[in-house]
């Protein structure tokens, strides 16, 4: 596992300056953040994303499952807490009651999420239902055929972290890799969920289409924009002919942006 996933205060800002300047300026061209909105983020971990927001007045609930990072959020946003601007929800988004109009938003941030969800046609579903009418939601997550699909930057053995593509082994032969080169019992049952949610440009886009969302806009990284913190490589956006061509794009995509709309 690589040093900064250890270093919370340091990837805190991270997904702040991330969020700040690549997710607000993407978002911005279909929704008035000089105006209080209120938002939502799922899977926030230490809430750095929703920081650049509350500094825009904004009003802001981050849903964590991981209570050790829903203490460190409440701690590095304390004062955005105190000042109402901020809550940290500890709980499973399937336990949110539907019928409480505080969870009804303007906008709904899911970074690096979407790929963790178990049965995703359904979780489309409860984020319509979570939506102001015209409503937005942004993604951004790692295509699953790309180099680094399945996280295994997260593996405890660096040989596992830095090897691109593995993760598209066959499952069983999956497994028996992660065994060799020695990882843990409980890192190879999360790197193996992983493989199991983990989600094509191409399923991404037929989800929305049966659950009838509008794509406002999208954007693929050939150097995903967090990637300039972690590695010190520049930011560069995928070629528009690749991006184009379905499948092939999978594999050379580090990172998709989307920002799509509730259905009407």
């Amino acid at each position: 596992m690589y040093k900064f996933h250890q270093d919370k205060s340091t990837y805190f800002q991270w997904q702040y300056r991330t969020s700040a300047e690549y997710i607000i300026p993407f978002i911005s061209e279909h929704i008035d953040l000089e105006e209080p909105k209120k938002i939502l983020e799922i899977g926030c971990a230490e809430a750095g994303v929703l920081k650049a927001f509350t500094e825009k007045n904004h009003k802001c609930i981050g849903i964590e499952l991981n209570p050790n990072r829903v203490k460190m959020a409440r701690a590095f946003l304390a004062e955005e807490i105190s000042a109402g601007l901020l809550d940290i929800v500890s709980s499973d988004i399937y336990d949110i009651d539907m019928s409480n109009e505080d969870y009804k938003f303007d906008l709904i941030i899911l970074k690096d999420v979407i790929e963790h969800i178990h049965d995703q046609n359904r979780f489309m579903r409860k984020l319509g239902h979570m939506l102001k009418p015209d409503g937005l939601v942004f993604f951004g997550f790692p295509p699953w055929q790309m180099p680094f699909g399945g996280h295994q930057q997260i593996a405890d053995k660096k040989v596992v972290s830095i090897l691109p593509y593995f993760h598209l082994l066959p499952m069983s032969l999956y497994k028996i890799v992660l065994r060799l080169f020695g990882e843990s019992p409980k890192r190879i049952a999360e790197l193996v969920e992983i493989k199991e949610t983990g989600i094509s440009i191409e399923r991404f886009q037929k989800i929305i289409k049966k659950e009838k969302f509008t794509i406002l806009k999208k954007q693929f990284f050939l150097i995903n924009p967090i990637y300039q913190y972690k590695f010190g490589l520049k930011v560069r956006k995928q070629n528009s002919l690749l991006g184009k061509i379905p499948f092939l794009r999978n594999y050379l995509t580090t990172c998709a942006y989307y920002l799509i709309r509730k259905p009407r």
